[in-house]
């Protein structure tokens, strides 16, 4: 898949804060808990975790877009939830 196919099938949303939303991992801006589609991997983003112009404080690089979707506002958020919001939203678990 082509890296602008890719993009093209991220659901286009108007909040990017909203659970359940689809999105580029460089496009992450809000704290919480999200679930990367590359790996089904858990990945927590604590307030600290963004600079001051919000943007993650973590570059990650890929031959294809890392789309991660985010489950909770809660980093903290426990695993056996995580689990379950995961599995409700259709996301492969691999934590």
């Amino acid at each position: 898949m082509t890296p602008s196919a890719a993009a093209e099938s991220v659901p286009r949303v108007r909040s990017r804060s909203r659970s359940g939303v689809a999105m580029p991992l460089n496009a992450v801006t809000t704290p919480g808990t999200y679930v990367c589609h590359w790996s089904g991997h858990l990945l927590r983003v604590p307030p600290g975790g963004l600079g001051r112009d919000g943007v993650l404080g973590v570059n990650l690089v890929g031959s294809e877009p890392l789309v991660v979707t985010k489950i909770s506002d809660d980093p903290d958020l426990p695993l056996s939830k995580a689990r379950g919001l995961a599995w409700s939203f259709g996301l492969n678990i691999g934590f």
